[in-house]
């Protein structure tokens, strides 16, 4: 789940640099909160699996 948010978020961050260049703090938000999302979910996932 976390992984997919990650993805959905860079996407939106890659979308949203291309169309709204003028909102660069917002877009960035998206990026550093996909990479945590995704950092959490291989963090998880590690511990979970045993």
């Amino acid at each position: 789940m976390w992984l997919a948010i990650g993805v959905v978020l860079i996407l939106a961050w890659l979308g949203g640099f291309v169309v709204f260049h003028t909102a660069g703090f917002l877009i960035h938000l998206l990026l550093i909160f996909a990479v945590i999302s995704i950092v959490f979910h291989f963090l998880r996932g590690s511990s979970s699996s045993s």
